[in-house]
């Protein structure tokens, strides 16, 4: 049952998992099991603009019922940190928030949790097509993060539906460039996106939905001779091929399908045999990681770049 939330797995090229807790990470050990995680966070004083928010938008009875949920709770120095008069928020902006801070199916300890990335796909909040979205979370040695800038302070504080992790921010839903920029294997992607014309950055910040199959750092790094000789105009085109219109999940991908991209060009999805792409061009990649779910669009990864045919 754990296993159902790790849902988006890098290949063994990434190492990607989940985070474990070493024996110095911040542990707090509550046996709470006669209450429920809403009654926990009640109780505790650090929590109280949080159960205020929750109170307001009428989420308190969701965290009293069965669950079982996994809530990673912003303390009140989170919410001051946020800068955010919560009061100028509508009750549906507030409630997107706080959702985004809660995985349902599922309890999730630091134990069940493996060093490196990864991943969880069960936020309580949906994204285009009522799909779940996502969250990275990452474990180095300066501790555990959450997309790339909230840290876990405290876990398992366990309840009877549920169990609570400390976090010193607000998290908030990501969009498809929030999700690059998160992740330190697309910063190559990232700076490209930049360098291109079209104002890439604030068109994937747009409404969407897209679909992104979003190149590695080393996919970069293997083209970076030719990459250096495009113009900003060919690195627009380049990456618009590995853009579609529309949130299209891998269960959506069938076997010699062809996909529109937004330059206008296509390529072809292969299922058999382990998934992948070839381009206009002939070229083979792999998909290696699929349905990283953002509020306008998602993402699947690639280990190289595909290329149009016109350039």
């Amino acid at each position: 049952m754990k296993k159902s939330l790790f849902l988006f797995l890098f290949a063994a090229l990434f190492s990607f998992t989940f985070i474990a807790c070493e024996e110095d990470d911040p542990i707090v050990e509550k046996p709470n099991s006669e209450k429920t995680v809403a009654e926990i966070a009640a109780d505790d004083d650090q929590f109280s603009t949080l159960v205020g928010a929750l109170d307001r938008v009428n989420l308190v009875s969701v965290l009293n019922g069965d669950g079982p949920f996994t809530v990673f709770a912003p303390t009140n120095a989170a919410f001051d940190k946020l800068g955010v008069d919560l009061s100028t928020l509508s009750d549906e902006a507030l409630t997107e928030i706080l959702l985004y801070h809660v995985f349902v199916g599922d309890d999730i300890l630091a134990a069940d949790i493996a060093e490196g990335q990864t991943y969880l796909g069960t936020a309580a909040n949906t994204g285009p097509n009522g799909t779940n979205l996502s969250m990275l979370v990452e474990k180095t040695a300066s501790g555990v993060s959450i997309n790339g800038s909230t840290n876990v302070t405290a876990t398992d504080i366990a309840g009877m539906n549920g169990v609570i992790h400390v976090v010193d921010a607000v998290i908030m839903p990501m969009d498809i460039v929030g999700h690059a920029a998160a992740n330190s294997n697309f910063t190559s992607l990232v700076a490209t996106l930049g360098a291109a014309s079209g104002d890439l950055v604030n068109v994937l910040s747009d409404d969407g939905p897209f679909t992104v199959f979003a190149p590695v750092n080393g996919a970069f790094d293997a083209i970076s001779e030719v990459a250096a000789t495009l113009s900003a105009d060919q690195l627009a085109a380049v990456l618009t091929y590995h853009v579609a219109a529309g949130n299209v999940t891998s269960s959506d991908l069938t076997d010699a399908m062809s996909v529109t991209t937004v330059n206008g060009e296509t390529f072809t999805v292969n299922l058999d045999g382990g998934a992948s792409i070839t381009d206009a061009r002939g070229n083979t990649v792999n998909i290696v990681l699929t349905d990283v779910q953002a509020t306008n669009g998602i993402i699947h990864v690639l280990d190289a770049v595909i290329l149009p045919a016109d350039l």
